[in-house]
């Protein structure tokens, strides 16, 4: 079989060769991870436009409970209140150790300890009046 020099240079040169997956492997071939292997999403009422955020986002009545709370708190109103809350909780947290630092005796009075040594020191001490009760 003779090849034509337009065939020839093509079978010469592997890299002027069609990269389109139609040339490589007939129209079945199947590309991995295209937009094409998506789920369209139903689009919701509105001027029907292919790019508009209607179509886009579903509407809210489609969303799932998880996908809903997930929208919910990433508000920047929720983060905020959230993040008020977890204040608060800290400086709880950090004034019933400063608190139970104060019931606690070490040798030098003002010593600071961390959160670990204090409940360290608590087990011991209250181990130590248990035992002092004992006797």
């Amino acid at each position: 079989m003779m090849l034509s020099p337009d065939q020839a240079a093509d079978s010469d040169h592997p890299s002027s060769a069609h990269s389109d997956p139609e040339s490589l492997g007939g129209t079945d071939t199947k590309v991995l991870g295209s937009v094409s292997d998506l789920e369209p999403v139903e689009e919701a009422e509105g001027d029907g436009k292919s790019g508009s955020r209607a179509a886009l986002y579903p509407h809210p009545q489609q969303l799932s409970r998880e996908e809903k709370r997930r929208r919910r708190r990433a508000t920047a109103k929720y983060r905020s209140a959230h993040a008020t809350r977890e204040r608060i909780r800290v400086e709880a947290f950090n004034l019933a150790f400063a608190e139970l630092r104060k019931l606690l005796p070490t040798l030098p009075p003002d010593k600071k300890l961390s959160k670990i040594e204090i409940l360290r020191l608590a087990i011991c001490y209250i181990s130590y009046l248990n035992h002092v009760l004992d006797v």
